[in-house]
């Protein structure tokens, strides 16, 4: 009976911790939209974040495109063999690559750099009290330090995956035509004919959305460090597991927003 109570009070209390959680995020949201007014406190500071949260990450976004398309075709032929018409080969490469691979595998991986990076320098200013002296010097940490990170990652999350986009095709083609017995025109054609802007957009949307994630996700763990050196590692680390989780949560709500769409149309 006992440990049917403290199973009990453990589950209790574990969801009473992730209710909190969730309201405190929602008010930390909530306060970021209203920092956002304050254009004269953010704007200076979000060309410096575009520049290294987006720019910087380039090629990493590169990077992983270009062996994402060389596999996709690999297995694209290994897999349909001679079923299909060889241009398939293309159809399968466009289609995973700009409706999920780019977006995900980029953001997962934007998520350790960027996220760990942002929680991190802010940490590192909490527990060496720079956030409390920006406070005396009576400048709002919330629009002076989150939101121009939150909008440079929202804003260059998609300009990265766009770039991986083409990069992971590109690959793709370069790996059908130099390993498989794949044309250019087979390629394109499969490319072509299955092609609708909707998939771009589509992926472009989720990447934005996991730019914003993962730039607030990196801000309230940075903020909310204690501990030393100790609580900045911890609080970095916390901040790139939630932000992988979150974006594979993300990733499953836009394939029901996606195929609800679809339905209704």
């Amino acid at each position: 009976m006992t440990s049917v109570v403290a199973v009990v009070r453990a589950v209790g209390r574990g969801v009473r911790e992730s209710v909190e959680s969730i309201g405190t995020g929602a008010r930390f949201v909530r306060d970021v939209v209203r920092a956002s007014r304050d254009t004269r406190s953010w704007m200076p500071q979000f060309t410096l974040h575009a520049r290294t949260l987006g720019v910087g990450s380039l090629p990493i976004g590169i990077f992983i495109a270009i062996f994402t398309g060389i596999v996709l075709a690999l297995l694209a032929s290994y897999s349909v063999g001679d079923i299909v018409p060889p241009y398939f080969v293309g159809t399968l490469v466009q289609k995973t690559v700009t409706l999920e691979l780019a977006p995900v595998l980029t953001g997962l991986a934007l998520a350790g750099r960027v996220g760990a990076n942002i929680a991190a320098e802010l940490g590192t200013m909490r527990v060496t009290e720079q956030i409390d002296a920006l406070e005396t010097l009576t400048f709002d940490p919330m629009s002076y330090l989150v939101v121009p990170r939150v909008l440079a990652a929202t804003l260059m999350f998609p300009v990265v995956v766009g770039v991986a986009m083409m990069v992971g095709v590109t690959s793709g083609w370069l790996a059908a035509i130099g390993l498989l017995d794949v044309t250019t025109p087979q390629f394109l054609k499969g490319v072509r004919i299955f092609f609708v802007d909707f998939d771009v957009r589509y992926g472009l949307v989720k990447a934005a959305s996991f730019g914003a994630a993962v730039a607030l996700i990196g801000c309230r763990a940075g903020l909310t460090t204690s501990g030393g050196a100790q609580g900045v590692g911890r609080n970095a680390t916390r901040a790139v597991v939630i932000s992988a989780v979150m974006i594979l949560v993300l990733d499953a709500f836009w394939a029901v927003v996606w195929l609800t769409g679809r339905t209704l149309r």
